[in-house]
């Protein structure tokens, strides 16, 4: 990520009310979807590996109907569950966070953590590291 807009500007996407003595938040799911692709304009594509890992959006940028791979990503990627770059898998960590990825890779049906996480488990929201 190289930019994140200031929490000023997203906050005036919302509706802060109190509520019993807690501050409470609304939105439009209008405003919701503005304030995501806000955050995703700061989020570095990843434009080769991204064209790469979706032939999908390679082929609408040639047939012109995406400008690049990177405003795919901040339009619709996003919300479609694809990832702007590679992230890299810390095995060890996901296959004792994740045993049932553990299990279904001792039994042969996914090669790796790496392979899971891109094909299924950033979708589920599993967590490729400890942060």
């Amino acid at each position: 990520m190289r930019y994140i807009p200031p929490f000023e500007v997203i906050k005036q996407l919302f509706e802060i009310s109190t509520s019993k003595g807690q501050l409470r938040v609304t939105t439009s799911y209008e405003n919701l979807i503005r304030m995501v692709k806000l955050i995703l304009a700061g989020v570095q594509v990843d434009e080769d590996w991204y064209l790469k890992q979706y032939t999908d959006v390679a082929q609408a940028i040639s047939d012109g109907m995406v400008g690049s791979a990177r405003q795919h990503f901040i339009d619709n990627g996003y919300f479609e569950g694809r990832l702007p770059f590679a992230i890299d898998v810390d095995d060890k960590f996901y296959q004792k966070e994740y045993p049932d990825v553990a299990d279904s890779i001792g039994r042969g049906r996914e090669s790796s953590a790496q392979d899971h996480f891109l094909r299924n488990g950033y979708r589920e929201g599993r967590l490729p590291f400890q942060g």
